[in-house]
């Protein structure tokens, strides 16, 4: 089970922060479960996996994917500059012509500032890349034809411990590489068209 602030052997300011990861409000284009947190970045940690809907069961969704971890290290490591880290994750498959698009790296990290910034979640030392990935296939999987995807890394320092707006920002970044915009609340969108290969 989770560690909650009642848990024993948790530091508070963790337990405050992880209680608000789990707090969030999703979008509801958006399947978002706790999983287990990776061992070793940190002596705390919480971690989200998100699913643009429908996903498969047991499986990644075709549409997007992404990850969202919260780091707790009482000791501030100096490359953080806190005791909190967040490390993120969100990738999509995208139409062909989008993949070659020379700015679409600069597009994907904008997208993940403007995020952070309309959501109001403070933070420092933000970094990361953004990658586009363009394939073709061969052989049994030539009838796949040409595909692309784009793929954020990112990691932040929030400040304060109400982590619910760098979830928010985290899956509003992987909706709009899915193909998904933001939408006022109460509105949603009927469908949406994303290439996927099996």
């Amino acid at each position: 089970m989770p560690p909650t602030s009642a848990s024993p052997g948790i530091p508070a300011e963790f337990s405050a922060a992880a209680d608000s990861v789990r707090r969030f409000d999703a979008r509801h284009d958006l399947s978002i479960d706790e999983i287990p947190a990776p061992t070793g970045l940190a002596p705390f940690a919480v971690a989200l996996a998100a699913d643009i809907a429908p996903a498969r069961h047991g499986r990644d969704s075709d549409l997007g994917t992404g990850r969202f971890v919260l780091l707790y290290d009482p000791s501030e490591p100096e490359e953080w500059g806190g005791s909190f880290r967040i490390v993120c994750f969100a990738q999509a498959p995208l139409e062909t012509d989008i993949g070659l698009d020379p700015f679409l790296a600069d597009v994907t990290w904008s997208w993940l500032i403007d995020a952070l910034d309309e959501r109001g979640a403070s933070y420092s030392a933000a970094s990361g890349t953004a990658t586009k990935i363009i394939s073709t296939g061969f052989g049994e999987l030539a009838r796949q034809g040409d595909g692309a995807q784009v793929e954020l890394r990112a990691s932040w320092t929030p400040v304060g411990l109400d982590m619910r707006a760098h979830v928010e920002a985290w899956g509003d970044v992987l909706c709009l590489l899915a193909g998904i915009p933001p939408l006022p609340d109460g509105v949603r969108l009927i469908s949406h068209r994303r290439t996927s290969r099996d």
